[in-house]
């Protein structure tokens, strides 16, 4: 007889969810900063700006500080842990495990596509309209499509094969 699969939903374990989230999400993150690094780089523009334009968003009276930069990062990771930990409870509480593979990382990325138009759209606007001609729309949607393939791919990382019954 063939040792069948447990009929378990995905990330059964809510800190083994948890830990994929914030993986997820500083991977994502990380694949941000380094987009936005380098595409500044090119454009002559300079990173170290739009980390201050971050801090800005927030914490207004930082921006002209010299904590403005490593604290504008700070907090971009920290959303991007809290965003990666809300994409895997998402993932884990509507999509089945029998989806189709390709269905998780077009929910994440159409996730991530609507939370920059509402970011760039509807709150940066209200917040920090500066912050938003920083860095050019295609390649701010850009730097969210590469959070969501980042993501995606840490999710499926985490989401390895289950254990067969009697190996546990």
């Amino acid at each position: 007889m063939l040792p069948r699969k447990y009929s378990i939903p995905r990330f059964a374990n809510p800190t083994r969810m948890w830990s994929a989230g914030a993986t997820a999400g500083l991977a994502g993150g990380a694949v941000e900063i380094s987009w936005i690094a380098i595409y500044q780089n090119l454009s002559g523009g300079n990173a170290a700006t739009v980390a201050a334009g971050v801090t800005q968003s927030l914490f207004p009276e930082l921006a002209t500080t010299a904590a403005a930069v490593p604290l504008g990062i700070a907090i971009h990771l920290g959303l991007a842990i809290l965003l990666g930990i809300a994409l895997a409870v998402f993932v884990h509480s509507l999509l089945p495990r029998s989806a189709p593979a390709v269905l998780e990382p077009v929910a994440v990325i159409g996730l991530l596509i609507g939370i920059w138009v509402i970011n760039f759209f509807l709150i940066l606007p209200v917040i920090n309209p500066a912050f938003v001609t920083l860095v050019p729309y295609a390649a701010s949607l850009t730097s969210k499509l590469l959070f969501g393939v980042a993501a995606a791919l840490a999710l499926k990382l985490f989401d390895g094969p289950l254990p067969f019954a009697g190996q546990e």
